[in-house]
């Protein structure tokens, strides 16, 4: 039983997945916040086309 505790503590795949999905999570939020940032300029830009061709 001792054998099979000890094997538990020393198994490191579960760690692996965790990292794996917290630097998935990261890259997500940082597209996430580039791609809001973006659309915003990217909206303003296409407005004042907009307002200068209906002048």
């Amino acid at each position: 039983m001792t054998n099979v505790f000890a094997r538990f503590v020393k198994d490191e795949s579960g760690a692996t997945a965790i990292e794996y999905g917290l630097i998935a999570a990261l890259i997500a939020v940082v597209c996430i916040s580039i791609w809001t940032t973006v659309g915003t300029s990217l909206s303003a830009k296409f407005q004042a086309i907009n307002d200068g061709l209906t002048k």
